[in-house]
């Protein structure tokens, strides 16, 4: 796919599991008003979402997809497998998140095999690193994006500032052609500060689709207050 199409806004709609806004009918709402409103494209979780949303928002809509799943004694789990990936590209997205640390997977599958699978089906293989080598190492198994989604959120990167202004400025001045920050941008300036570190793309979920955690906030700013 041309990825020219990708810059700008990419919106998460990724729901709390237990929210009544979890249901594939309601992700496929909310994306459709995300790209209303200028996003170019959505991050979805899940099979029956991603399939939901491309139906609803049609065949020309970029869909970074991808499967959550956590097993036990391994760290990855964000589409940790091949069987995940498959699961992904039949649900519909064109575009494949997945884990690019070199932790083992489930599956024994290395990131070549994750990626070379994901380009034999036609779609485009969305790295999701937590450090530098991370993106080297996919952009060396011919990863068409690297993203910053995982820095903060392994063992090795935990309590690193985020946005990942640093990590995004590496990727670009590594050669990526496509670099994407993604992870506690909150605000329209932390937006301008990713761009102007080289960011090629941003994904913005918490800030525009958790309406759970939002609510959550006000109601406990609301309840210090009242103390």
């Amino acid at each position: 796919m041309n990825l020219e199409h990708l810059r700008g806004l990419i919106v998460s709609v990724q729901p709390e599991p237990t929210s009544v806004l979890a249901s594939p009918a309601v992700v496929a709402e909310l994306a459709a008003c995300a790209i209303a409103n200028g996003a170019v494209g959505v991050r979805i979780e899940g099979a029956d979402r991603i399939a939901a949303v491309r139906a609803g928002c049609g065949d020309g809509v970029p869909l970074v997809g991808l499967i959550k799943r956590t097993v036990e004694g391994f760290e990855p789990y964000i589409t940790a497998s091949l069987s995940d990936v498959r699961r992904v590209l039949d649900a519909g997205a064109n575009i494949v998140a997945f884990d690019a640390t070199p932790r083992a997977r489930p599956d024994g599958s290395t990131l070549a095999d994750i990626i070379g699978l994901i380009h034999a089906r036609r779609g485009a293989a969305f790295a999701d690193c937590a450090r530098i080598d991370d993106a080297r190492s996919a952009l060396a198994s011919g990863a068409d994006i690297v993203s910053t989604t995982l820095c903060g959120y392994t063992r090795e990167t935990k309590g690193t500032t985020l946005p990942a202004l640093d990590l995004v400025a590496a990727m670009k001045a590594l050669g990526a052609p496509f670099a994407v920050c993604e992870g506690a941008i909150g605000n329209s300036s932390d937006a301008a500060s990713a761009f102007a570190s080289g960011a090629d793309a941003i994904v913005v979920g918490t800030a525009i689709t958790n309406i759970d955690l939002l609510v959550r906030r006000f109601v406990h700013a609301c309840s210090a207050h009242d103390s």
